[in-house]
């Protein structure tokens, strides 16, 4: 499957699913499309929220796309390559829509990145969820501000720190996700309620509760350089790419 980022507009709600061969990890380029996709659909009229998805029954997102981490061998395509999360969450706090993540199953990094940054979260109970920089020798900064938003700074932390894996319910505790469902079909089918009720729903007065309920983000861009930088020189250390490989093999070999 060749990576891709795919938007329409149904009953004035804009679908964007974006999808990549492993485990929908991302790619500099595919975060590119993703932070101006969600943008330009927000700027239409007729969209009254934006829904975020990936294809496939497994993971969510996987972060980071091991490959392309790899190949980066210089600071400036480092920079590059984590700035491209930092616009993809910029853009769903700026969009000025609600954004409704659908997350079907596991994820991890950036990923869980994606299911902060939204204003509503939709997931199965097998979503599961992990801030597994660590492993690669980096950390989660860039995405940083916007996990701690949801779930407070101390629990970031921890995150970050143990890098284990948090259920579903967890989840639902944290604030993460606000709905869970016993699998894809039945999310799906609350899913597709919530957004043809949110269809109903005063185009002013959405835009109204995005913004309140974002006030106090607006530090986050003065963040971001410094965090982008964090992630950029780290993952140039050859220890970095010795993880990564390793863990590249261990995933080979299951």
């Amino acid at each position: 499957m060749e990576p891709f980022v795919a938007s329409e507009i149904k009953n004035n709600i804009a679908e964007i699913t974006f999808g990549t061969e492993k485990s929908n990890a991302l790619p500099g380029a595919i975060l590119e499309k993703l932070a101006e996709t969600i943008l330009s659909e927000g700027a239409k009229k007729e969209v009254k929220a934006i829904l975020v998805k990936s294809v496939g029954e497994k993971a969510f997102c996987a972060g980071a796309s091991f490959d392309e981490l790899l190949a980066i061998d210089e600071l400036e395509a480092s920079t590059k390559f984590f700035g491209g999360f930092a616009k993809v969450l910029n853009a769903m706090k700026n969009c000025g829509k609600i954004v409704v993540a659908r997350v079907q199953g596991k994820t991890t990094g950036g990923g869980v990145g994606l299911a902060c940054g939204a204003d509503y979260c939709f997931a199965t109970k097998d979503s599961a969820l992990a801030l597994t920089e660590i492993n690669l020798g980096i950390g989660p900064f860039v995405i940083g501000p916007y996990v701690e938003r949801k779930i407070g700074k101390s629990q970031f932390s921890a995150m970050a720190i143990d890098a284990d894996f948090r259920s579903a319910e967890w989840a639902v505790q944290h604030n993460i996700y606000h709905s869970v469902s016993e699998n894809i079909a039945e999310m799906d089918s609350k899913l597709d309620k919530f957004l043809n009720t949110l269809a109903s729903r005063s185009e002013d007065a959405l835009a109204l509760i995005k913004k309140v309920s974002w006030e106090g983000t607006e530090h986050f861009n003065e963040l971001m350089p410094a965090r982008i930088h964090m992630s950029a020189s780290l993952i140039l250390e050859d220890s970095a790419k010795k993880n990564i490989e390793a863990i590249k093999e261990r995933l080979r070999t299951k």
